[in-house]
């Protein structure tokens, strides 16, 4: 309960001291010059405890968004995987736009303001930045305040839940034309670097990201069973990499010409950390005449080849690791004509007396 002690002062003056004691929690007390004041806070301070909001608005006000960003990038950062680094630059950001407010003064407002001039702020490249780079600025701070809900108790809500995502363009579906394919290929092959070409061939049989086959350790990987099992993805679940065709066969060899002591697939020189493929890709696509081509397209090429061989979507989004079917829509009208057979060949089947 609630209780107000009036102070005498030296100068004639009073003060009131309100306390707040309520079993099972800590004593909260507070001086005030006006009796109104120590009044209010005092029924505001109980109403709060008895609902178990005052503490964490007490949290929210003595730590800034720079305390939290700073204990997220300590603690919960080095969880996710080793080559996961865009969330450091993103958070790296917010700290120093408005790293230094109070967690309890981070509003919709003004994260809609952050927003706005994260769009139209020149990026080093001289370009403004895309409306899905934001949306993963956005979705970079949202998980720092996740934690510091579900796990800190420092904040009671989160304000980026409130703010509206920028409008993304359709995904990206540019893939390998069968002659792009060839020439990228053969320039690979005889490029010189001892491993762009096998590294392209699995992540265009398997869907793979770049750094989830270079970052690959011989141990993840059994040539027995012909799989890859990838332990460290993005969205944090364990995959497996089927190994087949051509990718097992250049795997059987590369197995011989390597140390597998050494930990690393595909080593650089010093055998510590994976192999450098940039210089040697970005040559490759311009000495087979392939422009407008990422290496990241080329797990859109294999999602792309996948459709058009007949697979599902559910089918696609297994291989691809995803959690839902909204990322592999993007490739359903690749699959039209296999859809078309599935629907003939239902009709013929519940038809078939019908059928003249």
């Amino acid at each position: 309960m609630a209780s107000i002690e009036k102070r005498a002062l030296k100068d004639n003056r009073f003060s009131y001291r309100a306390r707040v004691q309520i079993k099972g929690h800590p004593v909260q007390a507070a001086s005030f010059e006006k009796l109104n004041d120590a009044k209010k806070w005092a029924s505001e301070t109980e109403s709060l405890i008895r609902n178990g909001k005052y503490f964490k608005i007490a949290e929210a006000k003595k730590r800034t968004l720079a305390n939290a960003i700073e204990r997220y990038v300590k603690e919960i950062l080095p969880k996710k995987p080793r080559y996961y680094k865009n969330p450091l630059l993103q958070l790296r950001w917010w700290k120093q736009a408005i790293g230094e407010h109070a967690l309890i003064n981070i509003n919709p407002a003004l994260i809609a303001e952050c927003r706005d001039k994260l769009k139209c702020t020149i990026t080093n490249r001289g370009k403004a930045r895309a409306e899905a780079t934001v949306n993963r600025y956005m979705a970079a701070l949202s998980h720092v305040f996740t934690i510091a809900i579900k796990e800190w108790g420092w904040v009671e809500t989160n304000p980026l839940q409130k703010v509206s995502k920028m409008k993304e363009p359709r995904g990206r579906t540019r893939f390998l034309s069968e002659e792009e394919r060839e020439k990228l290929l053969a320039v690979c092959r005889n490029c010189g670097h001892p491993y762009l070409y096998l590294v392209v061939v699995l992540c265009l049989s398997t869907g793979a990201r770049k750094m989830e086959i270079l970052g690959l350790k011989w141990k993840d990987v059994d040539m027995e069973r012909k799989v890859i099992t990838l332990h460290e993805t993005k969205n944090g679940e364990r995959r497996l990499l089927p190994l087949a065709g051509h990718a097992l066969e250049l795997m059987q060899e590369h197995v011989k010409t390597i140390d597998i002591k050494g930990g690393l697939v595909f080593p650089a020189k010093n055998k510590s950390r994976p192999t450098s493929i940039r210089a040697a890709w970005e040559k490759a696509l311009k000495n087979a005449g392939v422009e407008n081509f990422k290496f990241h397209d080329l797990r859109h090429s294999a999602a792309s080849y996948l459709a058009m061989n007949g697979a599902s979507m559910a089918e696609i989004a297994e291989v691809l690791g995803h959690k839902t079917l909204n990322m592999v829509k993007r490739y359903a009208h690749l699959s039209e004509a296999h859809t078309a057979k599935v629907v003939e060949s239902m009709n013929r089947k519940i038809f078939a007396g019908q059928y003249s």
